[in-house]
Formats: structure tokens, C-alpha cells, sequence
């Protein structure tokens, strides 16, 4: 995920991404909104955001719709989504949000406090996740081309078949 990687507020009242945006403010992190789930869609596929706090109900592509998309996406489907409803407790939607891999879901009046410390350890979580496989991209870069004899003296451990390293587990 990129350093300048966004947290993407969506939901078609103003009123409401004004609260949100004033509970998430004290982060410090980069805040993107968009009002429509069309535009939100749009936003997600530029590839900069790192985290999405999306309203279930809205006119036209609803949040969940966007999630099921996302989660087609090869790009987009790791993305940790927060759902938030106005709707109260409702079973089928807590199912199939769970089911399609949202990280939480949260009802409004909503709790800045609580909010923030979600979003903060699902954020920095992801980042972190994102910037460990991008070493290992690069690591693996490295290594390419090199068998276990090249990679001796390094600190880069060879690989062993499982079976040969289970039968060198028993005979020692």
C-alpha cells in the first residue's frame, strides 16, 4: 500500500461524513470522501485507499454491493472495510457483511472514540500486512535465479522439501 494511502469515508448524507470525518480527524490520517457508491467504487480502483468506512443503505450501489465488487477484485479484495448502519441489530445483514469479509460493523449514533480506535488498528494492521509482503516481493526478487548453493553464508534460509525436513527431524 502506498505512504500516502487514504481512509475512504462513503455515505450520501453530508451530515453524516462530516461526523465521521470530525471522529477520524484526530488520527492524523489522510481522509478521502465520497457521497454515491459509484464514486466510491471509482475512488477504490485508483488504487490509494487503505481502508474503507462505508454506509450499508444508500440510492443506486448500496455497501454491500461495493464489498462484493471489491472482493472480485484482485486489487481491491484485501481491502479492510468498516460498515456502518443506521438500521439497528439486524441478523441477515450482520451474516452477509461477515460472510464477505467486512472487518466490523458499526451502528450510528457512533462512538468517536470506539470508531477511532477500530479504524487505527485495522488501518496500521493493513499497512504493516502491505509493507511485509512488499519486502518479501523483494526479497524474493533478490533470491530469483539462486539455488542453495548461492545462498550459502547468507541469511536467507534454503528451502527443503516438508518429507526431507521431517525425516531429518526424526533422525536427529
Amino acid at each position: 500500500m502506498p505512504p500516502d494511502a487514504k481512509i475512504l469515508i462513503v455515505d450520501d448524507h453530508e451530515d453524516t461524513l462530516y461526523a465521521l470525518e470530525s471522529a477520524l480527524a484526530p488520527l492524523g490520517y489522510h481522509l478521502t470522501r465520497a457521497t454515491s457508491g459509484d464514486a466510491a467504487l471509482k475512488e477504490v480502483l485508483r488504487g490509494r485507499i487503505g481502508l474503507l468506512l462505508l454506509d450499508v443503505r444508500m440510492p443506486g450501489v448500496g455497501g454491500l454491493d461495493i464489498v462484493r465488487y471489491m472482493r472480485g477484485v484482485e486489487q481491491t479484495q484485501r481491502i479492510p472495510v468498516v460498515l456502518v448502519t443506521g438500521f439497528g441489530p439486524d441478523t441477515a445483514l450482520t451474516s452477509a457483511a461477515f460472510r464477505l469479509g467486512v472487518a466490523d460493523l458499526v451502528t450510528k449514533p457512533v462512538d468517536p472514540w470506539a470508531l477511532r480506535t477500530k479504524i487505527r488498528h485495522l488501518f496500521d494492521t493493513h499497512q504493516r500486512c502491505r509493507a511485509l509482503e512488499q519486502e518479501l516481493l523483494e526479497l524474493r526478487a533478490l533470491t530469483d535465479g539462486h539455488g542453495p548453493a548461492e545462498r550459502r553464508g547468507t541469511l536467507l534460509p534454503t528451502r527443503r522439501p516438508a518429507a526431507h525436513a521431517r525425516h531429518q527431524d526424526r533422525t536427529a
